[in-house]
């Protein structure tokens, strides 16, 4: 910041990110009435082609409303109202409690017992052979859902008791109105699709240690274009305040912090080296001790 200042200028809302994610929900409620009368073969097929690529990129987007950009910092109540509309589609609560660990995750990156995106030793000690790790892949969403509850459980919030009403409220509604397989399409479209998936690659691109001495990476493919730039990592991680939409800004102003560090070209090549290279697995994630910080 102090060579480039106008960075500053990059930070604050993303004015489309409210409409860009509108759209996708009304698409997916489109696509509820659509599927309604497939066979379940198509279900299933439709839910991984189609619907979880939007669930998915919807999740990411709560990633991004989570610090505050769709609605700017003074208004954080209206991004978690927000974050929680974004939810809908997924069909089960998840933005409220997003939001309450990903703060951590930003604050004390690799702490142990801290940041409830380290797999657990377990997960490192078990799955480590090339077929288990495609089991742990698959099983992600599994793990990403309880992890929390094992490592660092934290009291409900009344922000999670509304997700969770409303979320399901919607839920009730779609069944009345169209029958339990549009339901199946969201939740299973959701689990599959951050399982083992192309664009769940950025799950393992993000922080795990395939060159030694770097623990974060970012990734500049096209799969970016669905997933609002998640994959400038180390950009997100430097400026959490700059929606992803101005994130490449970064880079294209300040390129030598960025352009000589190690990076991703593609997320499936990262789901391949993770599953058949013997050097990496569970474990290969940075863990440190924290101490914790006073909240203010």
């Amino acid at each position: 910041l102090a060579k480039y200042p106008e960075i500053k200028t990059l930070m604050g809302p993303d004015p489309h990110l409210k409409w860009i994610v509108s759209g996708m929900v009304f698409m997916q409620f489109l696509a509820c009435y659509l599927v309604k009368d497939l066979s379940w073969k198509w279900i299933f097929f439709w839910a991984y082609a189609f619907g979880g690529c939007i669930n998915h990129s919807l999740t990411l987007a709560i990633h991004d409303i989570s610090h505050n950009v769709a609605f700017g910092n003074k208004q954080a109540k209206w991004n978690r109202w927000f974050a929680v509309f974004a939810n809908l589609p997924v069909g089960l609560p998840y933005s409220a409690s997003f939001k309450k660990y990903h703060i951590d995750h930003h604050r004390y990156l690799g702490g142990d017992s801290l940041d409830v995106d380290i797999p657990t030793d377990f997960e490192g000690w078990f799955f480590c052979t090339p077929l288990r790790k495609l089991l742990w892949l698959f099983l992600q969403p599994l793990f990403y859902s309880l992890r929390p509850l094992y490592v660092n459980p934290k009291a409900i919030t009344q922000m999670e008791i509304f997700n969770a009403l409303v979320q399901f409220s919607i839920d009730l509604i779609i069944y009345y109105l169209w029958g339990l397989k549009p339901i199946i399409y969201l939740i299973a479209g959701t689990i599959l699709c951050m399982g083992l998936h192309p664009i769940s690659g950025h799950f393992i691109a993000e922080h795990y240690m395939f060159l030694k001495g770097y623990e974060t990476y970012s990734y500049y493919g096209p799969l970016n274009c669905l997933t609002f730039n998640v994959g400038y990592h180390m950009e997100h991680h430097d400026f959490p305040s700059i929606p992803g939409c101005r994130l490449p800004m970064v880079k294209k102003i300040a390129p030598e912090y960025y352009d000589n560090l190690p990076h991703h070209q593609s997320w499936v090549r990262v789901l391949w080296d993770f599953v058949f290279d013997d050097t990496i697995g569970p474990y290969s994630r940075v863990k440190r001790l924290c101490k914790l910080a006073k909240e203010s």
